[in-house]
C-alpha cells in the first residue's frame, strides 16, 4: 500500500509539472503576482466550510460535545489527508483517536466518523449531481453531461451496496477477524479493536433519521461554502465567472480527486480536473492551473500550522507518559 501511494505521489507531481509546463509557468506566476496578498484573505474563508462540516459531525456525535473541538479535529482531518502522503485515509484514523481522547467513547468516535465518511460521499453524491445538471444549463454540453449521468448512474448502487454492508454486514468485526488474523501490527486503531461493537453503534446511527438529515444539509452547506472559496479566488485572480460555474468547478472537481483517492493530496488529479471542466466553461487553462495553486495555497497555509501544533502536543503528551512512568 505504501509502494502504491509513492508511485501514486510521484505521477500525480510529474502530472502537475507538466500541466503547469504546458500551460506556461510565466503566464501563471504572473496571474498569481497580480493577485498578491489579496489571496490571503482567502484563508479565513476556508474556515467556513470546516466549520460547516463540523457541525455536520456534532448532529452524529450521541454525547456533548464542544463545536470548537470538533473544528480542530476536522482541521486536522482536512491537513493530514490533504497533505500527507496518506491516500486520503489517514484523516480519519486522527480524527477517532483524537475524538476519543476529547471524552467520547473509542466505539461511538469510531462510529460517528465512519457514518459521517458515508454521509459526504452521499452529500458529494448529491453535489456532484447539481454540477451536472448546472453543466448542461448552461453550457448544452449534451455529449459530456450524458456521459457524467451515466457515471452518476452507474455508482448509485455502489453507493446503496455501502449503506446495506454498513446496516446489516457487520463489516468491522470481519475487519477485526482479518486484523487479529495478521497480528497486534494490524490492530491499535477503534475501528478494529471492538469491531462488533463499532457495527452495533453504526447501525444505531443509521437509523436515527433526523440526525444523518439534519448532518447531510450541515454537509452540503459546507460544500457550498467551498464554492464561494472558489469564486471567491477567481476574482482575486481577475477572472469573473458566475457562482453556478464555480459550483461546475468545484463539483466536478471534487468528484475526480475521489474517484482517484489514492493519489495523496490529489496531486495532478485536482489540476487535470480544473483544466479540462474549465475549458468547457470558457476558463483558461493558465487561470484553471492559478486557481488549482491557490487552493493548494490555502490548505498548506491553514493546515501546516496545525499539523505543527499537532505534533507539539503529541510531542508533550508522550514525554509527559515517559516522565510519569520513570517516576512510577
Amino acid at each position: 500500500m505504501k509502494l502504491t501511494v509513492r508511485i501514486a505521489l510521484i505521477v500525480g507531481l510529474g502530472v502537475m509539472i507538466a500541466l503547469i509546463a504546458h500551460e506556461g509557468a510565466l503566464s501563471i506566476a504572473k496571474l498569481l503576482a497580480q493577485a498578491g496578498w489579496t489571496l490571503l484573505w482567502l484563508v479565513p474563508l476556508h474556515t467556513l466550510p470546516l466549520l460547516l462540516d463540523a457541525a455536520g459531525w456534532r448532529r452524529i456525535i450521541l454525547v456533548r460535545c464542544r463545536l470548537l473541538t470538533l473544528f480542530w479535529i476536522a482541521v486536522l482531518r482536512q491537513a493530514v489527508n490533504g497533505l500527507l502522503p496518506v491516500a486520503n485515509i489517514g484523516g480519519e484514523i486522527v480524527g477517532i483517536r483524537l475524538l476519543t481522547r476529547s471524552g467520547v467513547d473509542g466505539t461511538w468516535a469510531a462510529a460517528s466518523v465512519v457514518v459521517e465518511v458515508l454521509l459526504t460521499v452521499i452529500g458529494q453524491y448529491l453535489f456532484v449531481a447539481l454540477g451536472v445538471t448546472l453543466l448542461l444549463q448552461i453550457t448544452e454540453a449534451i455529449r459530456l453531461t450524458a456521459e457524467l449521468a451515466f457515471a452518476l448512474a452507474a455508482s448509485m448502487p455502489v453507493i446503496a451496496l455501502l449503506i446495506a454492508l454498513l446496516r446489516h454486514g457487520a463489516v468491522f468485526e470481519r475487519l477485526a477477524r482479518i486484523a487479529r488474523a495478521f497480528g497486534p501490527k494490524m490492530q491499535g486503531s477503534g475501528l478494529l479493536e471492538r469491531g462488533a461493537d463499532v457495527d452495533a453503534a453504526v447501525r444505531n446511527l443509521l437509523g436515527a433519521h433526523s440526525r444523518l438529515t439534519s448532518a447531510l444539509a450541515w454537509q452540503l452547506a459546507g460544500l457550498t461554502a467551498e464554492c464561494i472559496e472558489t469564486w471567491a479566488a477567481l476574482c482575486c485572480l481577475g477572472v469573473s465567472v458566475t457562482f453556478s460555474k464555480a459550483v461546475i468547478l468545484e463539483s466536478l472537481t471534487q468528484a475526480a480527486r475521489q474517484f482517484i483517492f489514492i493519489v495523496p493530496a490529489g496531486l495532478g488529479v485536482q489540476e487535470v480536473g480544473l483544466v479540462a471542466v474549465g475549458h468547457v466553461l470558457g476558463i483558461s487553462g493558465e487561470v484553471a492551473i492559478a486557481l488549482s495553486l491557490v487552493k493548494r495555497m490555502i490548505r498548506i497555509v491553514f493546515g501546516v500550522p496545525a499539523l505543527l501544533a499537532w505534533q507539539w502536543a503529541e510531542t508533550r503528551r508522550e514525554f509527559g507518559r515517559v516522565r510519569r512512568d520513570l517516576q512510577g
